[in-house]
């Protein structure tokens, strides 16, 4: 690809992931105000104009008041309390319609330039494919919300977010592999091998982040290193068949993600006594030490929001540590050479 076309290829990729991770950050806001059910409508065109009037309003919260969460949880509601549950969900919305606007034009743009080459095509187009998908999962997460239970799903929750993770991932893999690179020394087959574990382990690790924030799991248990007085409280074994207690079970959910946690800064731990050994390029070790830190970062906003009991800045900052840890493993990854 010519250097000339390159610089604003990246720029928009740049902007894309950006607003990727701001529609994550977001997203984690609106779960935790419990604004996510606030729009019970999916107007793709209509919906980007918010209700202008009081009549507009008084309309908007009388279609809300027909649904679950509203009978059931939030019938004290006045219109003002209506209003601010209301703006998270549609700033949400929001942000995924300009995504759409953001990756679409200029993809058209360079298309018509003949500035893509074919690799680069079929990974946008990719790209495209996730995006849309996302989108989908997100109409069909509140969904789930809208009829009798008003909690939405944290199985389709999890897809959701673990989507948008996987989507960001993958943009900045592309970014990373358009930047030139300098030549660093061969590593050994085992190191990438490790860096892979490492990224499945995150990837599951968000997976059951979702699940705890969808079964609202994190109010159970606030003390660390143990749950409770016990290392395996007798919580984790309450529900029949055993499995449901890890997928479906408060304790059991928190009890996976929390060991998850260790098993990730375990595997750090082994990744850079791999490295160690090996004499490491610049972008190398930039990237093993970016890895490191981020893992202290994360692990301790987890702490921090569990012994704190979820206060809404502390998990959103979690979140978006989770997002800039898989970034970091991608780094990684990208910038391995194996012999």
């Amino acid at each position: 690809m010519d250097q000339q076309h390159k610089k604003p290829i990246l720029i928009w990729l740049y902007a894309g992931a950006l607003l990727i991770f701001t529609m994550v950050i977001v997203g984690g806001i609106t779960r935790l105000t419990h604004s996510g059910l606030s729009m019970v409508e999916w107007k793709l065109i209509m919906g980007t104009i918010p209700p202008l009037s009081e009549a507009d309003w008084q309309d908007t919260f009388a279609k809300y008041q027909a649904f679950p969460e509203y009978e059931q949880i939030n019938s004290e509601f006045t219109l003002e309390d209506f209003k601010g549950i209301f703006w998270w969900e549609y700033l949400h919305r929001m942000i995924g319609r300009l995504l759409g606007l953001v990756f679409i034009f200029p993809f058209l743009f360079f298309l018509w330039k003949k500035w893509l080459d074919p690799t680069l095509k079929k990974q946008l187009l990719l790209m495209f494919f996730l995006g849309g998908f996302q989108g989908f999962l997100g109409w069909f997460m509140v969904a789930s919300g809208l009829v009798d239970n008003p909690s939405v799903s944290h199985y389709r929750l999890a897809a959701h977010l673990i989507t948008a993770t996987i989507l960001l991932g993958y943009i900045f893999w592309v970014i990373f592999g358009l930047h030139e690179k300098e030549e660093s020394p061969a590593l050994p087959k085992k190191i990438g091998s490790v860096a892979k574990l490492l990224l499945g382990l995150v990837l599951l690790q968000i997976v059951y982040g979702a699940f705890v924030a969808g079964l609202k799991a994190g109010f159970v248990f606030n003390t660390f290193p143990k749950m409770g007085d016990s290392w395996f409280p007798i919580a984790i074994t309450t529900l029949e068949p055993l499995w449901k207690n890890f997928t479906e079970g408060l304790a059991g959910v928190q009890f996976i993600h929390r060991y998850l946690a260790f098993a990730v800064v375990g595997v750090v731990g082994w990744l850079w006594a791999l490295c160690s050994r090996q004499e490491l390029g610049t972008a190398q070790k930039q990237g093993l030490w970016l890895i490191i830190g981020m893992v202290l970062i994360q692990f301790s906003l987890g702490v921090s929001t569990l012994l704190l009991g979820v206060p809404i800045l502390i998990a959103v900052l979690h979140q978006a540590g989770a997002m800039l840890l898989l970034i970091s493993v991608v780094h990684f990854l990208n910038g391995l050479r194996q012999s």
